[in-house]
């Protein structure tokens, strides 16, 4: 049950972001759209932050990681 729980709620997430960005193209440039473009982008890390904790998108290794074992090994 936790995984269908899980796909309505980022599926939801992904399409309020995608609709807060088309209303956001329709307004003309300024603080409102900015705004919106921001809120936009949010949700959509939002919804990627969520697959990652459940484990749905693998994890990238990180740079900055690497280079600081190499650097006190």
């Amino acid at each position: 049950m936790g995984k269908v729980v899980f796909l309505y709620r980022s599926l939801a997430y992904r399409n309020a972001a995608a609709d807060i960005l088309r209303k956001a193209r329709r307004l003309p440039r300024g603080a409102e759209r900015s705004a919106a473009r921001r809120y936009a982008r949010a949700l959509r890390d939002l919804a990627r932050t969520e697959a990652w904790l459940e484990g749905r998108v693998p994890r990238e290794p990180r740079v900055a990681q690497r280079m600081t074992s190499a650097a006190s090994g």
